[in-house]
């Protein structure tokens, strides 16, 4: 089941490009972004969303505890510590990608 879920991602994300074959990390980052996260971290990673906290140039190994895990890499002092966003352990393959997007902004100084 896990394994058709990623599949029904993939094509989903590949339908989704650009076309102009082009398809970075960073672009396939922004599709998940955009897809995923922006409903509750905002349309910009760089401002508040009205649940989330602003992610801009996150690290891969926060998106990866918090995306995946929901929890904090070791040592991390999260600046809202809460449990609402629920793991999404389907999309660990994107992390490297989301990684890219976000950190081509600035460094979010609302943390996440």
């Amino acid at each position: 089941m896990k394994t058709a879920a990623a599949a029904t991602l993939t094509l989903l994300l590949t339908a989704c490009s650009g076309g102009d074959g082009a398809d970075t990390a960073k672009a396939r980052g922004e599709r998940v972004y955009k897809n995923v996260c922006a409903t509750c971290h905002g349309a910009s990673p760089t401002e508040v969303g009205t649940v989330g906290p602003a992610i801009a140039g996150s690290s891969e190994e926060l998106i990866e505890a918090k995306l995946v895990h929901n929890s904090y890499p070791p040592g991390y002092d999260p600046k809202r510590n809460t449990k609402l966003m629920a793991p999404m352990p389907h999309l660990a393959g994107a992390v490297p990608d989301l990684a890219a997007y976000l950190q081509s902004f600035p460094v979010s100084k609302a943390g996440s």
